[in-house]
């Protein structure tokens, strides 16, 4: 008698188990798959900023933007690195850290400070002021001025109403010489000074916008300055360029010059690197504080784009970030030591 071949059955719940075991894996595989790739395309991004700050390229508006981020730039690459260990993605995590090491060896060296010259010259106290279309508090930057001790004031972004509130806060009072260019709302600038001045020329064709002036210290002793405030590259980039390299060489052929005001640039941007070469040292650089940041739109992190640059003949006895109401730019005050 025949035997009927015996068909295994299987229930549901055997389905359920077997349809467990295949797809759980797949799902853990692919989820891993996709927040390697995140992790990637995160970085990315920085990648390219570290490849164009190493080469020296500013490019167009954009990475201009954001050059001037490359320190945040080393902590968010090192986040990244810390994310991709724990996910165990070892190469991504290799690449993300070797960004990080590679910003911090570009970034880090201006938070020490530089052994300065000991010079037995005259001091200059400077400070520079970013006035917003003249909405800066006047009465804190007369407040500055008298405590401390400022010999020249630069003014950028300086209105005829702006003018009209400081003398009102008395800053002729305690600097009575100035040579003034005020316009509407950006382009206007100034410097004001304890000191005679006597106008020059030395930005080029930028001189109504960033004016420049020779200051008797006494005692047969001058200085020359420049109010600086190249355009803002997010809205002119090639004006921004051209006017940067209107400013001046300083040279031994010179008196000792010192650029000071809104450079709308950073360390980490080749066009403010190359005016260093050109015989100037920046004075917070010079004390370690190169990383204070001195504008922000209120959607960035603060960003240090004023800067004080003193001839490098000088040597830098204080620098200082100062708060100032009413403008998006805080003022940066330096106390220069001549030869």
């Amino acid at each position: 008698m025949e035997t009927a071949a015996t068909t295994p059955v299987i229930g549901i719940l055997d389905v359920m188990v077997i349809e467990e075991r295949v797809v759980r894996p797949a799902r853990r595989g692919t989820g891993r798959k996709l927040a390697g790739g995140l992790l990637i395309a995160a970085i990315v991004p920085f990648a390219v900023l570290t490849a164009l700050r190493l080469v020296g390229y500013d490019g167009n508006t954009y990475t201009i933007a954001a050059l001037a981020l490359t320190p945040y730039a080393g902590i968010a690459t090192l986040v990244l690195g810390v994310l991709a260990l724990g996910l165990r993605r070892w190469w991504t995590a290799v690449v993300a850290l070797a960004l990080t090491c590679t910003i911090a060896s570009m970034v880090l060296p201006r938070a020490f400070a530089n052994e300065q010259k000991a010079l037995g010259g005259k001091h200059v106290r400077v400070l520079a002021s970013n006035l917003l279309g003249g909405q800066a508090d006047p009465a804190v930057i007369v407040g500055y001025v008298k405590e401390h001790q400022v010999d020249v004031l630069s003014l950028t972004e300086m209105t005829p109403e702006s003018i009209t509130g400081l003398e009102r806060a008395g800053l002729f009072d305690l600097l009575p010489y100035h040579v003034l260019h005020p316009a509407e709302w950006a382009y206007g600038s100034g410097l004001v000074s304890k000191y005679p001045l006597t106008p020059l020329k030395l930005s080029g064709d930028s001189d109504d916008k960033q004016p420049s002036a020779s200051v008797d210290l006494g005692g047969g002793v001058r200085i020359e300055v420049v109010a600086v405030h190249p355009s803002a590259p997010m809205w002119d980039r090639h004006a921004w360029v051209d006017e940067a390299k209107d400013l001046p060489y300083a040279d031994a052929e010179h008196d000792i010059r010192i650029l000071a005001g809104d450079f709308n640039a950073s360390f980490d941007h080749s066009l403010f690197r190359e005016l260093l070469t050109r015989g100037y040292v920046d004075a917070a650089d010079q004390l370690g504080k190169a990383l204070q940041g001195t504008w922000t739109n209120g959607m960035v992190p603060p960003v240090p784009i004023d800067h004080v640059l003193a001839d490098k003949r000088t040597a830098i006895a204080d620098f200082k970030v100062l708060e100032t109401p009413g403008s998006d730019h805080n003022a940066v005050y330096a106390e220069v030591v001549l030869p």
